[in-house]
């Protein structure tokens, strides 16, 4: 297995507000003790000590881990890490359709608040993710999800994501679509498919990650995406959260700083008040980090 030391950020230049939370990171491991399965890119050594120190260096409070494609559905380096982070993060894991009942109420009392469903294919293969469960197998696990008030997380393509929706919006759960809905910066901020995507929010049930490394490399600046991220924060800021990817599996030296990510979202933004709703209120409300329930 080929493993990568991942990047550590530098401190941010703005004051992070108290509560903030990045809603999309990966931990990996311990590999001795949690060994990934196959995988099409080297594992950042990325476990939950880790992922902590992370999370200091930048002033970040709260954080939700995504349960990463090389792992498929076994959620135990998932569980573990929760547990090492006594109720500072929340979990978004893999389930197929056969997952008891108990094993879902094990990953809620962990702190688990979603599942993950992948629309995308992998660049190398051109297949789906190995891992990947997509938004057909959501449609199974619907009741069981809304019995315990969680939500979808939904990785795809702007141009999909208008078609997705419509096959999951009876579902009636939050959907929330990562990585701004990964749409082509070519076609420009008036661009059809970003247009169509924006509009999704307006349902009140869609959600979106303010993520930029997947849909530009032009880092630490991401120029390029500004018109597209100030349209969304425009339309529905009450329906926005904010996620870096750390540690930024097949970037290597290409991988931002989690602190420059961070400062050119507050920049961007400008508006404390909005600031805070989408790194504080709006994660704490969906992921309940504002419940009096335990994780």
């Amino acid at each position: 297995m080929d493993t990568i030391e991942p990047r550590m950020p530098a401190h941010t230049a703005r004051s992070v507000p108290a509560g903030a939370c990045d809603v999309h990171c990966h931990v990996f491991g311990p590999l001795d003790t949690f060994a990934t399965g196959p995988a099409t890119y080297a594992i950042p050594l990325a476990a939950p000590s880790v992922y902590r120190q992370m999370l200091d260096s930048v002033g970040l409070d709260r954080g939700v881990l995504v349960q990463p494609a090389p792992y498929g559905t076994d959620t135990r380096a998932l569980v573990n890490a929760l547990g090492e982070l006594a109720g500072r993060a929340r979990g978004v894991a893999v389930a197929d359709a056969s997952i008891s009942d108990a094993s879902l109420d094990t990953l809620h009392q962990a702190g688990v608040r979603g599942l993950r469903f992948i629309e995308m294919l992998d660049p190398s293969s051109g297949k789906r993710y190995a891992g990947s469960i997509g938004v057909d197998t959501l449609c199974q696990l619907a009741p069981r999800m809304r019995e315990r008030g969680w939500h979808a997380h939904i990785w795809a393509k702007a141009q999909d994501c208008p078609r997705v929706f419509e096959t999951v919006r009876h579902l009636d759960m939050p959907i929330v679509f990562d990585h701004m809905g990964q749409f082509d910066v070519a076609a420009g901020v008036e661009g059809a498919a970003f247009q169509q995507f924006l509009a999704l929010l307006d349902s009140g049930q869609v959600w979106a990650k303010l993520s930029l490394c997947r849909v530009s490399r032009q880092a630490p600046a991401y120029a390029e995406l500004q018109p597209f991220h100030q349209a969304l924060v425009n339309k529905r800021p009450d329906r926005l959260l904010w996620g870096s990817d750390w540690p930024f599996v097949r970037m290597a030296e290409q991988s931002p700083d989690v602190g420059q990510l961070l400062d050119v979202f507050m920049n961007w933004v400008g508006d404390e008040a909005i600031i805070r709703q989408i790194l504080v209120d709006n994660p704490a409300h969906l992921f309940g980090f504002d419940s009096k329930e335990s994780a």
